[in-house]
């Protein structure tokens, strides 16, 4: 899929690997400056290597979501150097799986802190700037686990189920400002937590999803493009479930 982002500013959290890292590649390809955002410095400075020989103007930075401090001060630094924010990727997350009688608090805390709490912060300290030009495009990366649910998730069906109510909330908000609000609900996606899996328990969750197969990080990565772009300019609070049927 190709759009024309040039001269756009995206930030993408958690882009260092997996889906945040395919969107990262899918946005610069298509002339967008990504900021990519994670907590392992050399894990980062490997994806802004790639990003940059695509985009010169790509960058990664070291960056704790829960921390609303630094939240706004990269939001601040963003602005400030190319003078514009027009895309946030919200892709930061985290699982931490146990049965809910099992589950510590600290367990579910984690999860909310860094998979909600994380959307709020980067979408409040984002969306100002784009306000000064009346124009913008959030993407929150949810789950389909957060529309149907799934046994020893409930920590994390409760923050990506938050980050849809988040979404449609925000952009009611900012929809006359021209800002989009959308969400997106990847189903099984290939990624290294994925090939790790017994052969056995792969075909069980393929037999589960109509299309038969796991999706890829580019079917997360072209939706998203989708969303930035000047296609879906008309589209907004919307979730959109990319698991292949598993959710219908």
């Amino acid at each position: 899929m190709k759009v024309d982002l040039s001269g756009q500013v995206a930030i993408i959290t958690g882009g260092s690997r997996g889906i945040g890292n395919g969107i990262a590649v899918a946005l610069a390809e298509n002339g967008a400056a990504c900021i990519i955002t994670g907590r392992n410095t050399e894990r980062l400075k490997k994806a802004e290597k790639a990003l940059q020989a695509i985009q010169p103007a790509c960058k990664g930075v070291a960056l704790n979501v829960e921390a609303r401090g630094e939240v706004d001060a990269l939001a601040k630094e963003i602005y400030e150097t190319f003078g514009r924010i027009d895309i946030l990727v919200n892709n930061a997350g985290i699982t931490d799986d146990q049965l809910l009688l099992r589950m510590k608090e600290d367990q579910w805390d984690r999860v909310m802190e860094t998979n909600l709490k994380g959307t709020f912060n980067c979408t409040r300290a984002s969306i100002k700037y784009m306000l000064k030009k009346r124009s913008g495009r959030v993407i929150n990366i949810s789950s389909v686990i957060g529309l149907m649910g799934n046994p020893g998730q409930a920590n994390y069906a409760a923050s990506k189920a938050g980050i849809i109510g988040f979404t449609k909330a925000v952009a009611r908000e900012f929809a006359r400002k021209q800002i989009t609000v959308n969400a997106i609900a990847p189903g099984y996606i290939v990624t290294d937590m994925t090939e790790k899996m017994e052969e056995k328990a792969r075909k069980g969750i393929i037999s589960l999803i109509p299309l038969a197969r796991l999706g890829s990080i580019e079917d997360v990565a072209n939706a998203a493009l989708f969303l930035s772009s000047e296609a879906a300019s008309y589209i907004t609070g919307h979730v959109l479930n990319v698991s292949g049927g598993l959710y219908i």
